[in-house]
């Protein structure tokens, strides 16, 4: 059954004081915290010189108690809800605090806002966040102070085009409508490039940091929200209670969507997981059927020898090789195209409007990439290296190969099991004996 055996996966032991990727990795955080120090200068500066120069009335601390109130009400209400947003996501976090800190930026002193601003972080690392490891005081307390900075950077829009305020704007026709826009894209842009540095230090992707579409439309959603809110306080502030219930409406609309990318994804690797895969591979089969030329690949591809990395080096190692095996496969594929994994080191692709040849030249381009990866992984105080990787690869394309997914599925996986009884490390195209 298994035939000739290769070489099997071997790990390369380098001391942590000489390794490269240790040095790196401390360089790393030692940018990170000298980021963070930079940041929370920044705002403390910031924060000390405009306490000085602007002068805060008693409407203003009654707006600031408005604000810090509905902000604490709605997240204790969503509390629940915000801590299992956290636990289900590994995407970019948007905790709808930009309702109340852009509403204080339209209405408050810059020190207020920077008051307010500690007082929601506070509130949500201490009741949201609580005993939730994964998310660790430090990144709060950077968070909150980018969110500061962006104030800051908001503010200073505003005044520069000379309306300070949502009361100064009321009066001011389009000028101030022009001006509150331009603080809201000032409010947007900044919350994303104070975060560049950090993508920068981390060798963390864009999408990591960003999120996809709907992340930035929930930024935006909330930002107009915060308008509506200091719009109702300048003008109706008996009625500004009134936007806390479209808001939970809107954090558990949220969640509703999160648990459902959840659902459909693996845990492990952040690629599809079974039903999510079939749910893919279901509408692209009836998307084929419409059309009389159109074919697409099914990819089944495993892991050779995988048993041996976990016996060796420990589940945890083995969980790092999945994941490298996971962005090999993605970045060797086209966007569209999609990847899942079936469980333990079982992986398959969806490979839409594409023939016959090209579905081998692409199964020999994950073959070949993934025969090449070299993974790393921390031992105590060691990294060690994992290479001599190889993966069996079966191919089936729709029609020749079935007209269902499940016999596309069978063709594969019958395909795949040649490939390890010829030898492994080999494409084995099911398609004609299917």
């Amino acid at each position: 059954m298994d035939g000739a055996r290769p070489a099997e996966p071997r790990v390369g032991r380098i001391r942590g004081a000489l390794n490269p990727a240790r040095w790196t990795l401390w360089r790393q955080r030692g940018s990170l915290i000298s980021y963070c120090f930079l940041v929370e200068a920044v705002a403390l500066v910031a924060t000390a010189w405009t306490a000085a120069v602007v002068p805060v009335h008693e409407w203003d601390l009654v707006v600031f108690g408005v604000l810090a109130a509905l902000g604490v009400l709605q997240a204790e209400l969503g509390r629940q809800i915000e801590r299992v947003r956290r636990l289900v996501s590994d995407t970019p976090h948007i905790n709808l605090t930009s309702v109340w800190t852009f509403a204080g930026v339209l209405l408050l002193p810059p020190a207020l806002v920077t008051a307010l601003v500690a007082v929601l972080y506070l509130h949500l690392a201490t009741r949201s966040l609580a005993r939730m490891k994964r998310v660790p005081p430090f990144r709060t307390t950077l968070n909150a102070t980018l969110v500061v900075v962006t104030c800051f950077s908001a503010e200073l829009v505003l005044n520069r085009l000379g309306i300070p305020d949502m009361y100064a704007a009321l009066t001011s026709g389009w000028r101030g409508v022009t001006a509150i826009a331009l603080a809201a894209v000032a409010y947007f842009l900044v919350a994303a490039i104070t975060i560049l540095p950090a993508l920068t230090i981390t060798k963390r992707t864009v999408k990591a940091f960003f999120g996809g579409l709907g992340d930035n439309l929930l930024e935006v959603a909330t930002l107009c929200l915060g308008l509506l809110t200091a719009l109702t306080l300048a003008t109706l502030p008996a009625l500004a209670v009134a936007i806390v219930p479209p808001l939970l409406v809107l954090h558990r609309a949220v969640l509703i969507k999160q648990l459902e990318i959840a659902a459909t994804t693996d845990e492990k690797t952040g690629l599809f997981n079974t039903t999510g895969w079939h749910l893919l591979a279901s509408r692209e089969l009836a998307r084929a059927q419409r059309s009389t030329r159109s074919t697409f690949g099914v990819l089944m591809i495993d892991l050779d020898y995988f048993k041996l990395i976990n016996d060796e080096h420990g589940h945890l190692a083995g969980d790092t090789v999945l994941r490298a095996v996971a962005a090999t496969i993605k970045s060797a594929v086209r966007d569209y195209d999609s990847v899942g994994r079936f469980g333990g080191e079982e992986f398959v692709v969806l490979l839409p409007d594409i023939g016959p040849a090209a579905v081998l030249t692409v199964a020999e381009r994950i073959r070949s990439a993934i025969e090449s990866l070299r993974v790393e992984y921390e031992d105590g105080s060691r990294v060690r290296v994992i290479d001599a990787l190889s993966a069996s690869i079966g191919v089936a394309t729709y029609p020749d190969g079935g007209t269902a997914v499940e016999r596309l599925l069978q063709a594969a996986d019958k395909a795949l099991y040649r490939a390890k009884d010829a030898g492994r490390n080999q494409v084995v195209d099911g398609t004609a004996t299917a």
